[in-house]
């Protein structure tokens, strides 16, 4: 049987940050206060006005190249996970393509906020088991600070801007991304969106002077949905492979919030040593969390370890995959 393993992983995160510091300048809030409600010390930004998503997403996966020492003709297919595309069209992985100058690949963008990633992998490992692809780009990267209105303190304090990649290939050892499951519930899409910007209200000095191109949420509703749907699926898909705590190297969640964070772990039985986290540093990078807390990772991974991700976003969207990792990480390591 093929499966598809992660065989690489790259990142990237901007020069530039946003400390709660800073954010007391700006917004009505404390250091403490953000420290006590998310984890968040400091964020990530990308300053520079010519760069957007698809420059994080392509240094994530030139990464990934050199490290596997692979010619860009050698992808055959690439898959971005944003909410913050460059533009409506092209689409983000169209312009990575150009970018590395990976000829002979296709690509497309998914949507699915926080969760994008899980459903861009999902979708690759797809390719992979059916003998479409042999090498795909699997990637998350946003640049939140597009779409945050720094006037809103409940929101401003979140969110930060990277990339993380990953890169799949066929592997018939048992190793891989073994399961996946996914959810969408679009009732409750009002929870968390960006109103403006699409067919429904594009954009007019009136979606404009609404601040409508901004994100929104209420941030209560989606904790309460966050920790049920991380924790639910990521109990779904142990309990589907016959797993355990014990059996578990790391969960793998998605960094929105500290409390989110601790609360699915406690659900599900895994102590806080075997959580990967690192929303202190980088805040919500959205589609991004993922990919950057295995980069953080990666060289204390070993060959057999088995991760649960797990992802809850906008739309809602949810879903968590369990990996039986490929290779003994480390930062020039090859599978």
């Amino acid at each position: 049987m093929i499966n598809a393993a992660i065989t690489a992983v790259g990142h990237y995160l901007p020069e530039g940050r946003l400390t709660n510091a800073d954010l007391e300048k700006m917004v009505d809030t404390s250091d403490e206060w953000i420290r006590t409600r998310t984890g968040i010390e400091e964020r990530r930004i990308l300053k520079d006005p010519d760069k957007a998503t698809s420059y994080m997403a392509i240094e994530a996966s030139k990464m990934i190249l050199e490290r596997r020492n692979i010619d860009p003709d050698e992808i055959d297919t690439i898959i971005v996970g944003t909410v913050t595309p460059d533009m409506l069209f092209p689409s983000t992985a169209c312009l990575v393509q150009f970018g590395l100058g990976a000829s002979n690949a296709w690509g497309f963008d998914v949507s699915a906020a926080c969760s994008g990633f899980l459903f861009a992998l999902s979708s690759g490992v797809s390719f992979i088991e059916s003998g479409h692809s042999k090498k795909v780009l699997v990637i998350g990267a946003d640049k939140m600070s597009s779409i945050v209105d720094y006037t809103d303190r409940t929101s401003c304090i979140i969110f930060g801007d990277g990339a993380g990649a990953v890169l799949l290939e066929p592997t018939e050892d048992g190793h891989g991304v073994l399961d996946s499951v996914e959810y969408t519930d679009g009732s409750n899409w009002r929870i968390l969106c960006m109103h403006g910007g699409g067919s429904l209200h594009p954009a007019t000095r009136e979606t404009v002077d609404q601040r409508m191109h901004f994100l929104t949420q209420d941030g209560q509703h989606v904790f309460r949905y966050a920790v049920q749907g991380m924790a639910d699926v990521s109990r779904e898909i142990m309990k589907r492979n016959n797993l355990t705590g014990d059996d578990i190297r790391y969960l793998v969640p998605h960094q929105a919030n500290q409390r989110i964070i601790d609360a699915t772990a406690r659900r599900i039985g895994i102590t806080m040593e075997k959580v990967m986290i690192n929303i202190r540093n980088y805040g919500n990078t959205t589609a991004a969390t993922i990919p950057l807390c295995l980069a953080d990772w990666e060289s204390e991974l070993r060959r057999g370890d088995n991760l649960i991700l797990a992802a809850f976003g906008g739309g809602f969207t949810w879903g968590s995959s369990y990996v039986k990792w490929a290779y003994d990480g480390s930062p020039d390591s090859e599978s």
